[in-house]
């Protein structure tokens, strides 16, 4: 099964609606990053579903997905053990609800439910003019509409637009922008020209979106848990028994991610820089 829900043409449809052995092309697009950047194609993009808590858990991506409807993302099948925590969670809120609790007191259910919940995000892929290679972008869906309005508009200069890909702020108010450059010839050094002239050459491989994802299998997924705080017990799980195998960390492992915004995959077999 896919690491990814959605790739290609798929994925850059997927805002119409609201519902490592390799070298990974991922880069860091923390605040204050820019790129000079070309776009080979608008469809060269990835969608997927990653879980992880700041300051906890680092984001992954489960190696045994959960089944998603195509359109709305929930989950109709194979539930990962993140999954069904924030399941537990949202019922004992409903729970709570039907007992005449406080607003504020399911509200604060619902929110560490919504931790263990599997967040949108995608990859997105551009053609680097300073080095002359294929870089990785991770993304918000709302990030992600932005670029891929900004290439629309632009869609048919594709092979004659440079652009400048920047973003902003931090957190929940991180802004991506991606916006043309109209004067190559001042604002592109003469190897950035020249990278440009490539842009057409080979068009972006789609596999090499598998590298830039972290992948947890199951006992790595249930030892996150306990990571994060939550009672597997509450699951039927135990260490080295009742449904799973995990061995508790010594130490958390700090999310590279500074919010839902701005959650980044890890790429490799380890912790990549904090983006």
């Amino acid at each position: 099964m896919s690491l990814f829900t959605k790739k290609g043409e798929a994925a850059a449809q997927a805002t119409n609606d609201n519902g490592g052995a390799n070298e990974s092309p991922i880069v860091p697009f923390k605040s204050g990053s820019t790129y000079k950047v070309g776009v080979k194609s608008i469809n060269d993009v990835a969608e997927y579903y990653g879980y992880g808590i700041f300051n906890k858990v680092n984001t992954f991506v489960p190696k045994d997905p959960a089944n998603r409807n195509a359109k709305t993302g929930f989950i109709t099948g194979n539930p990962t053990v993140w999954d069904r925590a924030a399941d537990l969670l949202y019922a004992d809120a409903n729970a709570a609800k039907e007992a005449g609790a406080s607003e504020d007191a399911v509200k604060k259910i619902t929110d560490e439910a919504y931790l263990y919940k599997g967040k949108k995000r995608y990859l997105r892929a551009f053609f680097d003019l300073t080095t002359g290679k294929d870089i990785v972008i991770d993304l918000s869906p709302k990030q992600e509409a932005t670029i891929k309005a900004a290439i629309e508009d632009n869609a048919d200069d594709l092979d004659a637009i440079a652009f400048k890909l920047s973003k902003k702020g931090s957190s929940t108010n991180a802004v991506v922008s991606l916006s043309a450059i109209v004067k190559m010839d001042r604002d592109l050094t003469a190897e950035e020209r020249a990278n440009f002239a490539k842009l057409g050459e080979a068009p972006f491989d789609m596999d090499s979106f598998e590298t830039c994802l972290y992948v947890a299998d199951e006992a790595e997924q249930i030892k996150n848990l306990v990571i994060a705080g939550f009672d597997i017990g509450r699951l039927g799980l135990t260490y080295g028994g009742g449904g799973g195998s995990a061995e508790p960390a010594k130490e958390p492992v700090a999310n590279n991610a500074t919010a839902d915004e701005e959650a980044t995959p890890i790429t490799g077999d380890a912790p990549a820089v904090n983006f």
